[in-house]
C-alpha cells in the first residue's frame, strides 16, 4: 500500500488500520498456502501427474473465490436460516451490502471476508490428496463445487458465525480457533470417504509410486508454514495479544511435530527421511490449529508431538487396511484434526476456562470442555461423511469422477491438460 492509501485508510473512522495490515497480510499468507500445497501434494505424485495434481490446488483459487463472493459468504455469516442448517443474508450476496462497512475490531468486513475466503479455498484442495492420480478434472471441479457449498459452508457456520449451533454449545462454544474441525477434519474425513470410494490407483500397492521431486515437497512444506501464521494468527481477527499468542503456539508445536517424526523414524526405520521432516511440520501445524489461540508455548509443543506420534501410527495402519489415502490426506489432517480439537481441553488457559466458567453462571470444568470438543469432532465427521458420499455418487454418475484405466496410464498431465510437467520426460 502506498503512503496517500494508507493515510486514507487511517483517516477512514473505525477503521483499526494496525489490525487491518495485518489482517491483509495475513489474507496474503492464507492464500500463500494454496500454491505451497500446489508443490507439496505436486512434488509427492509421480511425474505424468505432476501438473494434474497441482491444478487441483490452483483450480479451487478460482472455483472456491468465485463461489465465495457469490453466495458462501452469505451462507457461512449470515443469519442461520432452515433450522440453522446454513446462514443467508442477502446483503452478502456478491458482498454487495458491505461495501463501507466496517467491523467491531475495527477492521473493514471486505478483509474480514477475503482472510475467510481463503480458508473455503484451501479445504477442498487439501482432500484432492486422498485421491489424487485418479480422477477427472472436469468431475473435481464439480466435487468441489458441491462439496463447498453443503459442507464446508454448513459446518463454517456452525462452528464461526454467532448464531451457529457448535458456536454457542456449551459455556462459551466449541474451540476451534482456526479451522481444526472446519477445515482439516472435514477435509481430512471426505478425503478418506473419497479414496475408499473411487478405490485405489492402478497398480497400487504392489506397484512402487515414488515421490517425482522432494525439493519441491520440501519448498512447498516452508511455505505452508511461513503461510500458516497468517491462517493461525490472523484468525485471531486483531494485532494484539492473541496475535502473539495464536503465532507463537504456531511456530512451537510445527517445531516439535517435525522432531518427533524424524525422530520416531530413526527408532524404527534407522533413517531420518526429509519427506519424514515434512511430514512431522503438517502434523504438528494441523494439530495446534484449532487450538492456537487458547494454549501456551508448552501445551502447543505437546499437542504437536502427540499428533504426530498418532499420525505416523496412522500411516501404518492404512498400509495394513490398503485402502489408498494417496497423500495421506486423512493420516494426516484428518487424525491430526482429531487430535488436535480433543486434546486442547488438557492445556486450555486458566484465564480462559475462568471466562467459560462466568459464562456458564458458575463452573466450568475441563471434562464439561471435552465432551463438548468430543461432541463437535463427532457431529463434523459425521455430516462430512455422508453428504461427501451423497456427493461423490452424484458426481460419478452425472459427470464421471474416477480416470480410467488408460487415462491412469497417460496420466493427468496429458490426458486432462494436454501437457508434460517435464518436457520429454518418461512420464512413468
Amino acid at each position: 500500500m502506498g503512503l496517500g492509501g494508507l493515510m486514507e485508510l487511517s483517516a477512514q473512522p473505525g477503521v483499526d488500520s494496525g489490525a487491518t495490515a495485518w489482517m491483509i497480510t495475513s489474507t496474503a499468507l492464507v492464500l500463500l498456502m494454496v500454491p505451497g500445497l500446489a508443490m507439496f501434494y505436486g512434488g509427492l505424485v509421480r511425474s505424468k501427474n505432476v501438473l494434474g495434481t497441482m491444478m487441483h490446488s490452483f483450480a479451487a483459487m478460482g472455483v472456491m473465490s468465485v463461489l465465495w463472493v457469490t453466495v458462501s459468504y452469505s451462507m457461512c455469516f449470515g443469519s442461520s436460516v432452515l433450522g440453522g442448517w446454513f446462514g443467508w443474508n442477502s446483503d452478502y450476496v456478491f458482498l454487495q451490502g458491505i461495501d463501507e462497512t466496517i467491523m467491531e475490531g475495527g477492521v473493514p468486513e471486505y478483509v474480514f471476508s477475503m482472510f475467510q475466503g481463503k480458508f473455503a479455498i484451501i479445504t477442498p484442495a487439501l482432500i484432492a490428496g486422498a485421491f489424487a492420480e485418479r480422477v477427472k478434472f472436469r468431475g473435481y471441479l464439480v466435487f468441489i463445487t458441491l462439496w463447498g457449498l453443503l459442507v464446508y459452508n454448513p459446518l463454517c457456520h456452525w462452528v464461526w458465525a454467532e448464531d451457529g449451533f457448535l458456536f454457542n454449545m456449551g459455556a462459551d462454544g466449541a474451540i476451534d480457533f482456526a479451522g481444526g474441525t472446519v477445515v482439516h477434519i472435514s477435509a481430512g474425513v471426505s478425503g478418506l470417504v473419497a479414496a475408499i470410494y473411487l478405490g485405489a490407483r492402478r497398480g497400487y500397492p504392489h506397484r512402487q509410486m515414488r515421490p517425482n521431486n522432494l525439493v519441491m515437497v520440501m519448498m512447498g512444506v516452508g511455505l505452508l508454514w511461513v503461510g500458516w501464521f497468517g491462517f493461525n494468527a490472523g484468525s485471531s481477527v486483531s494485532s494484539g495479544l492473541s496475535t502473539a499468542q495464536a503465532l507463537t503456539a504456531t511456530q512451537v508445536a510445527a517445531a516439535a511435530g517435525a522432531l518427533t517424526w524424524i525422530l520416531i523414524e530413526g527408532f524404527h526405520q534407522g533413517k531420518m527421511t526429509a519427506l519424514g521432516f515434512a511430514s512431522g511440520i503438517l502434523s504438528g501445524l494441523v494439530a495446534v490449529t484449532p487450538a492456537a489461540g487458547v494454549v501456551q508455548p508448552l501445551g502447543a509443543m505437546v499437542l504437536g508431538a502427540l499428533a504426530t506420534v498418532i499420525c505416523y501410527l496412522m500411516l501404518i495402519v492404512k498400509d495394513k487396511l490398503g485402502y489408498d489415502d494417496s497423500l495421506d490426506a486423512f493420516g494426516i489432517h484428518g487424525v491430526g484434526g482429531i487430535v488436535g480439537a480433543i486434546a486442547l481441553t488438557f492445556f486450555i488457559r486458566d484465564s480462559w476456562m475462568a471466562n467459560a466458567a462466568e459464562a456458564a453462571g458458575g463452573s466450568w470444568s475441563i471434562w464439561q470442555q471435552l465432551g463438548v470438543q468430543v461432541a463437535a469432532v463427532a457431529i463434523a465427521m459425521a455430516y462430512s461423511i455422508v453428504l461427501t458420499l451423497i456427493i461423490l455418487v452424484v458426481v460419478e454418475k452425472l459427470f464421471g469422477l474416477k480416470s480410467t484405466p488408460e487415462e491412469e496410464m497417460q496420466g493427468l498431465d496429458h490426458a486432462y491438460h494436454g501437457e508434460r510437467g517435464y518436457g520429454m520426460l518418461n512420464p512413468n
